[in-house]
């Protein structure tokens, strides 16, 4: 049977369309493929003293871009990250930033845990106008804002770790306590708000010590915090350090027959599953720290919490275990991936529009409630921590 001059016509048409919406499909993938990459650089820890972290970071960027591309949040665009290592060392990270910044197709950095590497680099990246986030809790990574416009920071604040402790100990009534410190920007950041909070609140700060970053032993100063030799024993024990010293912190504080409680800020988050010496030593030890770190013990009774537990299950899912930090790593790359969704559309990319948007920012995270205004660069709201309690091997929250 002949077909009618009418399906003649019905079939070209077709066709025709089909050709047309093929060829506006290879012009789109083409203008993706001309300009329209979102190269993500990340200047991050692999090595060296801060390696633990670093890896975390890493693992937790990868899977975030993956789930991004998937998702098709930027149309016909992809993310691709552009990781190196700057091997704990700040003079290696400037470098790092140097390269990043001096490269047109980088879209945005993510910086990793080392403080002192953000603010050496603040005035390049400042310079070079380059949106970055930092994953460092220094305050100083942020602030001044007007010293730091292209410069953002995701992570608990300082000030707002050490309010969370200090209310801890007066709701306690613990009245006295001692600070262990790395020599650090974060470490002497840690000294001068602690220092405030308990002033506040009446409590006496019995004993400080330093540590470096690097050592690997440090019993001589908790021993000397824990029995002091002159006056009584601190009611608390605060240990302001990475993960690895605090855990290690913690074996020397019950060597030393410290009997009182043991207090982490927030940077001492590693590893959800605490196995060998940490799980014994920080048995009952406190630790100031987000929701997602424990949200399999939270019931998802809003949109947020829900997509952070589908963030944990997800995580764990691929590396067996869940690292405290990862969270801040994949809400920088969704932060970065909305502020290029929000400013360009389907244009060409605007580091000075994105930062705009950064600016800007206002959404519940994986890490927690976000907040970014023009005066202040520093994201996670004081809402986002709780108190977290090593019990059977793992952090719980402490309720």
């Amino acid at each position: 049977m002949r077909p009618t001059r009418s399906a003649l016509l019905t079939a070209l048409a077709s066709t025709l369309l089909a050709s047309s919406l093929t060829g506006c499909q290879f012009a789109s993938d083409s203008a993706a493929e001309d300009g329209g990459e979102i190269v993500i650089a990340a200047d991050l820890e692999l090595s060296g003293a801060a390696a633990t972290v670093g890896k975390g970071f890493q693992r937790a960027l990868e899977l975030k871009v993956e789930q991004i591309n998937e998702s098709g949040l930027l149309g016909n665009r992809t993310i691709r990250l552009d990781v190196r290592d700057n091997r704990s060392d700040p003079s290696e990270s400037l470098r790092n930033i140097g390269d990043f910044t001096g490269d047109s197709a980088v879209t945005a950095i993510v910086m990793g845990s080392c403080s002192d590497c953000a603010v050496g680099a603040a005035r390049t990246i400042n310079d070079k106008r380059v949106p970055t986030i930092s994953l460092a809790p220094a305050t100083a990574v942020a602030t001044p804002v007007t010293e730091r416009r292209y410069l953002f920071k995701l992570g608990p604040n300082a000030a707002d770790s050490a309010a969370a402790v200090a209310n801890e100990l007066r709701r306690r009534n613990i009245r006295r306590a001692s600070l262990l410190h790395t020599d650090d920007e974060y470490g002497r950041d840690g000294l001068r708000v602690i220092t405030a909070e308990l002033d506040k609140l009446g409590i006496n700060l019995v004993g400080t010590e330093q540590v470096r970053t690097t050592d690997t032993d440090v019993s001589q100063a908790v021993a000397t915090l824990a029995q002091p030799v002159t006056g009584e024993n601190p009611g608390a024990l605060l240990v302001w350090t990475s993960a690895e010293q605090a855990a290690l912190a913690a074996d020397s504080a019950a060597q030393a027959d410290y009997p009182g409680p043991l207090f982490f800020d927030a940077a001492a988050a590693g590893d959800l599953f605490l196995s060998g010496g940490s799980a014994t030593g920080t048995k009952g030890v406190n630790l100031v720290f987000t929701q997602t770190m424990v949200i399999d013990d939270v019931i998802a009774n809003t949109p947020a919490k829900a997509a952070r537990k589908q963030w944990f299950r997800d995580y764990t899912a691929r590396f067996g275990s869940y690292y405290g930090f990862s969270s801040f790593a994949a809400d920088a790359v969704q932060l970065i991936a909305d502020a290029v969704a929000r400013s360009t559309g389907d244009g060409d990319v605007d580091r000075e529009a994105i930062r705009e948007v950064l600016e800007t920012t206002q959404f519940d995270g994986l890490s927690g409630p976000i907040r970014m205004t023009p005066d202040n660069h520093s994201g996670l709201m004081p809402q986002a921590l709780t108190m977290l309690v090593s019990r059977g091997g793992r952090w719980r929250l402490a309720s």
